[in-house]
């Protein structure tokens, strides 16, 4: 065999065996006539030990060792003279008797450990490499732990996991699909799967009520640090259930991942309205693990002189408790930080709170004490506080201060990545006005149940509230589902809301609508974003770390160089002329 032991297994209790490991090399040190050689699998790191006295031809076969040869090294297990307290292994040592080749390797590209100094794109080139680092191992076990968990707590509920296609249809509504030409229907195309929605949901109709699957889905549009072209998902359905029933059962599944996986009592999910997080966070995946809430001061600094104040639609401000003493210098960065495209503000006006109560502002010569006083009182700030007020058009403003709420909350060290909150975001509106194409579209999807389903055939769109839930962790929208629409008309003038004709709704959804004639049930599910989710328990910002095979910021995968192109005979296969993709 090629070993008896992982580099992450033995101990003290084991000293005296003969023992067999086998993994990499991770480093090698020469002390006089002593070669140390420290060998590495996944599971950890084992020192060997050679002697020159005692075999001089080992010994020198060590030292012509190279950083991630692989190695296979036989010996007697015995207690460390100088032992390492930052390794499981570090009490003992192999003293070796026989060492093996297994397979030499040149010179890696950049350090294999946790501090490597191989930048991104050269770790991407590299993957294979980078994936070998303990760091990024941590990570993938990490995945693997939280996707066996939530199998587990699923599958003891009675949730049966079903696959779904991935040669699907193309219905272009939301992100751009990814599409696939088919060779044996010349100029037809499969897309790929943004969602399992529709598929999720004939499976309810079909009497299966209870389905998850852990499944890859794919969308082509512009990529960031928390979005990749193909994630994954954790995809759940249920039927005969209400909203509460889908809450309980999916807030259930992330106290068990939190509490097997992190061993960390998450708490108290709580529950608060979209127009709610709008009003006190201004954003409707808010980060709970802090205060700094919204309070707006249109009727306490309006009408005093102050033109950006009494033109604007909202004055709306937050406290940074014990911030006062904060420089100017501090706050006119963060002032040129919000006057930043990305956050379009055009000023940020402050106001301290000294030590003996006084309250001082930018903007003291439009306000006397007693204005800044109740502007103080108003938002509950206390000695050595520190205001931040933003004003303009309502949704704009909202939308600036919550950027600066989030970086305050950063600087001062409120946003800890071992400290997490989780809440329920509810009753989203279903439809939103798209300016530039003068049509409701969906907040979530069409086929998202509005509350009172019989005001969508009445009310004005705009006031429907959804039966939809988002689930958000330390800021972040980890799930998002709602209570289904299971009647044809009311699918129907759902699609007819939308701008759907009934042709276009009957091409690209007919199969749905007709399975709704036979006994649809009444149904709902989420889905969870498993890498972002992996990358929050992992205490980390970028998902690809939590993904073995990532595609870099451009969608490409640097390591295997995809996309590419295909060679004239595919093309020729599946109908598509090279000529016309080139001018294009």
């Amino acid at each position: 065999m090629y070993r008896t032991h992982t580099c992450g297994e033995l101990r003290l209790s084991e000293a005296n065996q003969n023992v067999t490991l086998a993994g990499w090399v991770q480093r090698v040190r020469k002390f006089g006539g002593l070669t140390f050689v420290d060998i590495r699998d996944r599971y950890g790191v084992t020192q060997l030990a050679f002697n020159q006295q005692n075999n001089a031809e080992l010994c020198e076969a060590a030292e012509q060792l190279g950083r991630e040869y692989v190695v296979q090294a036989s010996g007697i297990v015995v207690e460390r003279t100088s032992k390492n307290p930052n390794l499981p292994t570090g009490d003992i040592e192999i003293q070796v008797t026989d060492l093996q080749v297994l397979n030499a390797s040149k010179v890696p590209p950049f350090l294999i450990e946790n501090d490597t100094d191989g930048g991104d794109d050269l770790r991407m080139q590299y993957r294979y490499l980078d994936l070998r680092r303990p760091s990024v191992q941590k990570n993938l076990i990490l995945r693997h732990n939280i996707a066996q968990e939530a199998r587990r707590y699923l599958c003891n509920l009675g949730f049966l996991e079903i696959e779904t296609p991935f040669l699907i249809k193309s219905t272009p509504e939301g992100a751009r699909d990814f599409v696939v030409p088919s060779r044996m229907n010349p100029g037809q195309f499969y897309a790929l799967p943004q969602s399992p929605q529709t598929f999720k949901q004939l499976l309810m109709v079909s009497g299966y009520d209870k389905y998850f699957q852990i499944v890859r889905c794919f969308r082509d549009e512009d990529l960031r640090a928390d979005r990749q072209p193909e994630f994954t998902q954790i995809d759940c359905e249920m039927a005969f259930v209400e909203r509460e029933d889908v809450l309980q059962t999916f807030e259930g599944l992330l106290h068990h991942i939190f509490r097997y996986v992190k061993n960390y009592d998450l708490g108290e999910v709580i529950r608060m309205s979209y127009d709610e997080a709008m009003q006190l966070y201004g954003s409707d995946k808010p980060d709970i693990r802090f205060g700094m809430q919204f309070v707006e001061l249109n009727n306490l600094v309006q009408g005093k002189g102050f033109k950006v104040f009494d033109e604007a639609e909202l004055v709306v401000g937050i406290v940074a408790k014990g911030a006062a003493d904060y420089t100017r210098k501090q706050i006119d960065e963060l002032t040129e930080w919000m006057k930043r495209p990305q956050i379009g503000a055009k000023g940020l006006v402050y106001a301290r709170v000294g030590e003996d109560g006084s309250v001082k502002s930018s903007v003291d010569k439009f306000y006397s004490e007693a204005d800044l006083q109740a502007v103080a009182t108003a938002m509950g700030a206390e000695k050595g506080d520190l205001i931040f007020i933003v004003s303009g058009e309502a949704a704009k403003a909202r939308k600036q201060l919550s950027e600066l709420r989030l970086e305050m909350g950063s600087r001062l060290g409120l946003r800890r990545p071992d400290d997490f909150k989780a809440l329920w975001v509810l009753d989203f509106p279903v439809l939103e006005w798209d300016e530039e194409d003068q049509r409701w579209i969906a907040c979530h999807h069409p086929f998202t149940r509005p509350k009172n389903a019989a005001t969508l055939l009445t009310e004005n769109p705009a006031t429907l509230k959804a039966e939809a839930y988002d689930l958000v962790l330390n800021g972040n929208e980890i799930a998002g589902g709602s209570i289904r629409i299971h009647e044809r008309e009311l699918q129907s003038k759902m699609f007819e809301l939308l701008g759907f004709s009934p042709e276009e709704a009957q091409r690209k959804f007919g199969f749905l609508l007709g399975a709704f004639e036979y006994g649809a049930p009444p149904h709902g599910g989420i889905a969870f974003g498993f890498d972002r989710l992996c990358s929050i328990l992992g205490g980390a910002d970028v998902i690809r770390d939590f993904i073995a095979f990532p595609k870099n910021n451009s969608g490409r995968d640097v390591m295997i160089d995809a996309p590419s192109s295909i060679d004239d005979k595919q093309m020729n296969e599946l109908k598509l002329r090279l000529q016309e993709i080139t001018k294009a």
